[in-house]
């Protein structure tokens, strides 16, 4: 069974939030609703300055704090590591919002629960790829099985030590970056 993930290059990064807008249109969300967003931040200093744009969503940890405060057992992760909310048993506590130390998950108002990312998980099943790595026009996201050495993302994530944004935390997240 594959180990998902994304290696996020941000040195190809143009904040278009083409991928923004595709995991929207992917889930049915609202124009206010993202389950991945742009960080824009400033580096260097005058007269050689920039941004850098990072993209930030769930990170699918194998040590999700997410789930560990779920009272309902309704965030979990599935088989391919991937976290998971169940909407039949999520009661939108919240509980999980707090928890999560990238505050990435956000309240479907209409359906009464927190979701969050779920690397779109009907279309990797069916032998697609998620739509926020489809849709980049510069290809910054990476997708695949972090325990296959020869997958694109193990390549990349060894060639450019890519590192989760909070490795201090210790939740082994499956998102890594490349920063410039």
């Amino acid at each position: 069974m594959p180990r998902y993930g994304i290696a996020v290059d941000t040195t190809k990064c143009i904040g278009c939030h083409a991928c923004r807008v595709a995991c929207q249109n992917q889930n049915g969300l609202e124009f206010k609703e993202a389950y991945n967003w742009i960080k824009q931040r400033d580096r260097g200093k005058f007269p050689a300055f920039g941004s850098e744009f990072v993209p930030v969503q769930c990170n699918h940890c194998e040590k999700a704090p997410c789930q560990r405060v779920c009272p309902t057992g309704a965030t979990y992760t599935t088989s391919e590591g991937v976290v998971l909310v169940n909407p039949k048993t999520c009661v939108g506590c919240k509980y999980c919002m707090e928890a999560c130390p990238y505050k990435v998950r956000i309240v479907e108002h209409h359906k009464g629960i927190v979701e969050k990312c779920r690397f779109c998980i009907e279309l990797v099943r069916e032998g697609g790829a998620p739509a926020c790595v489809t849709t980049c026009p510069t290809q910054v996201r990476i997708f695949g099985d972090l325990d296959d050495p020869n997958s694109e993302i193990s390549q990349f994530v060894a060639q450019h030590r890519a590192q989760p944004l909070r490795p201090d935390l210790d939740t082994r997240p499956k998102i890594f970056y490349r920063r410039s």
